[in-house]
């Protein structure tokens, strides 16, 4: 059953107004973007930042139990390190500077 209405119409109801949006300008629209990217890097090379110093951690314990005296003398010895310098110390290990 349809509700009538005494003139036989709809009621009529006004649209609301469109909501202004506020528009960039043009230093706006460059730095807000280039911010976004910024923030992200930031982000992201944090979260690695941190995985990699947790996981240093784990392997420095794990290695201090294994690296006693007597395994450096030999390690020394077999790598030539007083003839050929400290792997430990090369320029691609840079991961494991501290």
């Amino acid at each position: 059953m349809a509700i009538t209405h005494p003139q036989g119409l709809r009621p009529h109801v006004h649209a609301a107004a469109p909501a202004a949006v506020p528009k960039l300008g043009p230093v706006s629209s460059r730095i807000l973007p280039s911010m976004l990217a910024l923030g992200a890097a930031y982000v992201v090379g944090s979260y690695v930042r941190t995985q990699l110093k947790r996981e240093s951690g784990d392997m420095d314990r794990i290695f201090s139990r294994q690296n006693t005296p007597e395994v450096e003398a030999v390690r020394r010895r077999d790598l030539q390190v007083e003839s050929n310098g400290d792997p430990r110390n090369n320029l691609l290990n840079f991961l494991g500077w501290s």
